[in-house]
């Protein structure tokens, strides 16, 4: 399989016909290799338009959807990111290409340990691994400018809203409204204050850990 084929045909006919105009965002998933980032039987999927399930209920979502997550995020180099979920490393090394300060956390030891393999072996090197609890953040580096949820939950709790940094730090996410639909969001706080705004409809059966009401806009 010719994956470089592969990346260049989902630009074209999954990003660009869904309103993904970012040339940075559309260059870096040009030249990402996302099969680098997935166990050989997944890697013949890795452009098709469909999630892909890592271990239970978590993984990619489809690739439109992440290059969505990425565009509404409008991320400069100067943004400290904070990645809650980062898998096998595949969408932590997107935003490592788009700022210079990423903090991923992910509390699976064999994702955390296909994680700090991946991003050695693509020279990713501004990028801080940390194992540690996914519902509650990394509070030890906030406050961050971006904290980036790409798999559905049901809730935010205080403590992640609370490491969003106060002058306009934006928390984008995935809502999980039911076990099929889920709704792209964007949160921002600005002084404290927390702005939501609906972005698109996810219909995935993703969920990054197990559902509890805390926080619901």
């Amino acid at each position: 399989m010719n994956f470089e084929i592969a990346r260049n045909v989902m630009v074209e006919n999954q990003l660009r016909p869904n309103r993904i105009t970012d040339s940075i965002i559309i260059d870096i998933l040009n030249e990402t290799p996302k099969e680098d980032f997935l166990t050989d039987d997944l890697k013949y999927i890795a452009y098709s338009d469909e999630d892909i399930e890592l271990i239970n209920k978590r993984g990619y979502l489809k690739n439109l959807h992440i290059a969505q997550l990425l565009q509404y995020s409008n991320i400069t180099k100067k943004d400290k990111i904070l990645h809650i979920g980062g898998l096998s490393g595949y969408v932590t090394s997107i935003l490592s290409k788009l700022s210079n300060n990423v903090i991923v956390i992910e509390n699976n030891d064999k994702l955390l340990n296909e994680l700090k393999k991946n991003l050695k072996i693509n020279n990713i090197e501004n990028v801080e691994v940390i194992n540690c609890n996914l519902e509650f953040g990394y509070l030890k580096k906030h406050p961050y400018d971006i904290i980036f949820i790409d798999c559905p939950i049901k809730s935010i709790s205080n403590e992640i809203l609370n490491q969003l940094n106060p002058n306009y730090g934006k928390l984008i996410m995935i809502e999980k409204i039911n076990e099929e639909l889920s709704k792209g969001i964007k949160i921002t706080n600005i002084d404290n204050k927390f702005n939501k705004e609906i972005l698109f409809d996810i219909f995935s059966k993703f969920t990054l850990f197990k559902e509890k009401d805390e926080f619901i806009f």
